[in-house]
């Protein structure tokens, strides 16, 4: 009975936040539709409120990201979905749509800008170079970035990047490529596919 009670009050808290900040965001809304896809949920109906009522459920995740894009650190209802991550995204980084993340963990986001569809994985660092915040980087379009990596300084990674486990980036990267290392080096280029 305890069981079923939770979820009811987890399912109208969901419906209420849906109405007030998602059935009109499309940035939230693209960060939906990039985690549905690339987890694969099967989701049915396929509507954008079924979608977000199955990742505020089942992928706590994607709830701290959702938190987050609604400025709802101390949200009262933000317990219900999250658990304790770690995670510190600061709000003066400006992400596009699409942001999702696995186990973010130790993780600490400050750059100028993300482009659509940033993936990230635990203790990723993106930071400042000798604690000053004009030397941040700027990140673009559908990077995806492994656990444990270190991104810092006033560097330019462009887009479609993979970021391999372990890496330390802190010289510009160039569109199209995958890096890894300690310092990351171009290991391969994704135009060749």
């Amino acid at each position: 009975m305890m069981h079923l009670l939770k979820y009811a009050r987890k399912k109208f808290l969901i419906s209420r936040l849906y109405v007030k900040h998602v059935k009109d965001n499309p940035i939230i809304q693209q960060d939906i539709e990039q985690t549905v896809l690339v987890r694969g949920c099967k989701v049915n109906p396929n509507t954008i409120e079924k979608k977000f009522h199955h990742l505020m459920h089942y992928y706590p995740e994607y709830a701290h990201i959702f938190f987050w894009r609604i400025n709802g650190r101390l949200h009262p209802w933000k317990p219900y979905f999250v658990g304790d991550f770690g995670c510190k995204i600061f709000g003066s980084t400006k992400i596009d749509g699409g942001l999702m993340c696995y186990h973010p963990f130790a993780a600490v986001i400050n750059a100028k800008s993300i482009g659509k569809n940033f993936q990230f994985r635990n203790s990723l660092t993106i930071g400042n170079k000798a604690n000053d915040n004009t030397k941040i980087p700027t990140i673009g379009a559908n990077v995806i970035v492994g656990a444990n990596v270190v991104i810092i300084g006033d560097i330019t990674i462009g887009d479609n990047v993979i970021v391999g486990a372990g890496s330390v980036v802190v010289k510009d990267v160039p569109s199209n490529v995958v890096i890894a290392g300690n310092p990351a080096k171009i290991i391969r280029s994704l135009n060749d596919e």
